[in-house]
């Protein structure tokens, strides 16, 4: 079953719509430059509303390590996403002390960015057009992929179906494909999850 991650979750509405439609995972952004940046503050008690059976990950960008170690002993967040220049030392680092997942996200618009994707010593990796771009890349570039990853970019209710067909990622990432305005919208929520299901009982 392919697994599916909402990102990008600010309102209580949106972890109450995530409790009810259970996808594997959401997602928090604690990058201050991201229209979906949320408080470390606003994120405890997020998730103090969110289902226990939903993985909440934390996404970051060259963040100070100690933040995001805090983060995740707490229990604000179950995994940290990065998405900046963090290296190997620095994910080895945070698996070890925290005991906790770590995913890194990769551009993808090369085959030597797929070299590097297979390379690198986190537990699970997040493929992307860009940081946040929304949009699709070139799904082939994947075919050399050798380990389990999350695809992002561009995914929406209308094309998350031939994504799943087409090259079965282990996840799916989903934000602005799920927002009507700046907002998440629980119509668009449903649909998207009703599309992987569907695909994926096929």
């Amino acid at each position: 079953m392919t697994k599916i991650k909402f990102c990008g979750m600010r309102r209580v509405e949106d972890i109450l719509t995530a409790n009810e439609l259970e996808p594997d995972y959401i997602g928090f952004v604690f990058y201050p430059h991201s229209s979906r940046f949320i408080s470390e503050d606003k994120a405890r008690r997020l998730k103090s509303r969110l289902s226990s059976a939903i993985k909440a990950v934390g996404v970051f960008v060259n963040e100070d390590f100690n933040n995001v170690k805090s983060l995740l002993d707490e229990g604000v967040i179950d995994i940290a996403q990065l998405h900046g220049t963090e290296d190997e030392e620095y994910i080895s680092k945070l698996r070890l002390q925290t005991g906790k997942p770590v995913i890194k996200a990769f551009k993808i618009r090369t085959e030597q960015d797929v070299r590097e994707v297979n390379e690198c010593p986190s537990d699970l990796v997040l493929l992307d057009s860009g940081q946040g771009s929304g949009k699709v890349f070139d799904w082939t570039l994947l075919k050399n992929v050798e380990r389990p990853y999350f695809l992002a970019g561009g995914l929406s209710p209308l094309n998350v179906a031939d994504a799943v067909r087409t090259i079965r990622p282990f996840a799916v990432d989903v934000s602005s494909g799920i927002e009507t305005g700046s907002s998440k919208d629980k119509n668009k929520m449903a649909l998207f999850i009703e599309a992987v299901r569907k695909e994926d009982a096929i």
